[in-house]
């Protein structure tokens, strides 16, 4: 008769097992990101361009470092304003790696949005956003109940489970989203990812469509010698920022402030998900006229507890130069992080 496994490894296992678990129903729900101006193509469509000048963006995320079945994300992204076509054009690759690599996903998007002058104070954008998403699955990375029973930790025996149909799937997907911009001083928008909800399921006569994913998001940028009236933002400023997100039964609600101290950035952060409160978020980073970098950790406070680790997220970006152009438009001044 195989060994028992000692119940420490038994309840490390299992919790393996949940993660993995949560990250198979998990597929469903998009990847987020604590510092989601720091990743600006990726909460809205309509930031394509809002910056002007070329952007270069990457991103990094450790969700749950202190467990082996750890989530990962990457992300590169690129725009810019082009004036002949009156708007911006953006470019955006995500990679995902979830539950140590037993789920990974990829996806390319490509928007643009136009550029309005409602008036002299108010800018509107508009975006829209085309992307091709591929979803792979790793079996022989899952671990089921029935291996967790009896058996050696390094040579579990197979699973009874049964693969799905189909190991990769691919989908094409839409999105849409306004952004506004008022004096320089005050911002929001709203943005709707995944229009048509695609069909994700791994199975052929399965039924699992993508939510749609639901953002709105505002803040202000005041000076704190002259309020909205003027100044340099940068210098010294605070930004009060909320942001609600919703994808099927998942709502979250993110809270929190910057502090510009030129040239470095402070932010805290409360993230609610409405089920449970889910982490405190700290940020610190550094702004130079041509880069930022910031990095932020996730200090979970729900039931997961961070016996997980938290989260580890860290952003760079990357402003060219104009070169010699003149714009009838002005830059959006949404935070960096």
């Amino acid at each position: 008769m195989a060994a028992e496994i000692h119940y420490d490894m038994r309840i490390k296992l299992s919790l393996i097992l949940l993660l993995i678990t949560a990250g198979f129903s998990g597929i469903s729900q998009d990847a987020s990101f604590s510092q989601y101006y720091g990743n600006p193509l990726y909460l809205n469509p309509a930031l394509a361009g809002s910056k002007i000048c070329p952007r270069l963006t990457l991103n990094y995320r450790n969700q749950w470092p202190g467990i082996p079945a750890t989530f990962v994300t990457y992300a590169a992204s690129y725009d810019q304003f082009i004036d002949v076509v009156s708007g911006g054009i953006g470019l955006m690759v995500i990679s995902e790696d979830m539950a140590g690599g037993a789920m990974k996903t990829t996806s390319a998007s490509g928007m643009y949005s136009f550029r309005m002058n409602i008036s002299k104070n108010l800018t509107l954008n508009a975006g829209f956003q085309g992307t091709y998403i591929q979803n792979k699955l790793d079996w022989d990375k899952f671990i089921f109940e029935d291996q967790l029973l009896v058996g050696d930790i390094n040579n579990l025996p197979p699973t009874q489970e049964s693969p799905p149909d189909r190991l990769s799937i691919g989908m094409i997907d839409f999105s849409a989203g306004m952004l506004f911009g008022y004096r320089e001083r005050l911002y929001g928008g709203f943005a709707a990812h995944h229009l048509n909800q695609p069909d994700n399921s791994f199975y052929s006569n399965g039924d699992s469509k993508l939510p749609m994913k639901i953002t709105a998001h505002a803040g202000a940028l005041i000076d704190m010698r002259q309020g909205l009236s003027g100044g340099e933002v940068e210098d010294l400023s605070i930004s009060p920022n909320i942001m609600y997100q919703q994808q099927g039964k998942f709502h979250q609600l993110n809270v929190g402030l910057y502090l510009n101290v030129y040239p470095f950035v402070l932010g805290a952060w409360f993230r609610h998900n409405f089920e449970n409160p889910d982490a405190v978020i700290a940020l610190v980073g550094f702004q130079h006229a041509k880069f930022k970098v910031g990095y932020s950790y996730d200090y979970t406070v729900s039931r997961l507890t961070n016996a997980t680790g938290g989260a580890h997220e860290v952003s760079f970006a990357w402003q060219f130069d104009c070169g010699q152009k003149t714009f009838k438009h002005k830059a959006i001044k949404c935070p960096r992080f």
